[in-house]
């Protein structure tokens, strides 16, 4: 049997341990969401070519130029030293061509890097040269090489 020092003794380290449980501990983080960051970063987005993580296909460096890839409709278009890499961090993307220009550079990395992508590189040059005649024509198809840059894997 205890003895009533022991058993208050007891009944405070009861209590004690009771109160050390229920209170949260200030070392602990708490998880909250910080910044919500919404950007799409499969392995074939403009997102993730731009962030090289993955070294490029040797038949488009980094380096080269949007002119010399996709050919003089785009150099009337866009700057004549812009490259692919450029192109594709860009964030510019309320007006068409700078939309279509970085899908298309994704869709273009991907047609050598991906098999299975639903499209060539010559289908990506030449559809990028049809769709510069207007910002309907590139609208739609800067949403097409949206499509088919998520949907690759």
């Amino acid at each position: 049997m205890l003895r009533p020092s022991q058993l208050g003794q007891l009944v405070l380290l009861l209590l004690l341990l009771l109160i050390a449980c229920s209170v949260p501990s200030t070392t602990a983080k708490t998880q909250r969401p910080g910044f919500l960051f919404t950007r799409t970063t499969g392995r074939c987005t403009p997102h993730y070519w731009g962030s090289r993580r993955e070294a490029w296909p040797r038949m488009v460096p980094e380096t080269s130029t949007v002119s010399k890839v996709f050919g003089s409709r785009a150099y009337e278009r866009y700057r004549s030293d812009l490259t692919l890499l450029e192109a594709t961090v860009r964030n510019d993307e309320e007006n068409v061509y700078p939309r279509l220009l970085k899908q298309a550079s994704a869709a273009l990395l991907n047609s050598y890097a991906r098999k299975g992508f639903p499209y060539s590189a010559w289908e990506v040059k030449t559809l990028v040269i049809q769709a510069l005649v207007s910002d309907k024509a590139a609208a739609l198809q800067a949403q097409l090489f949206s499509v088919a840059n998520e949907a690759c894997h």
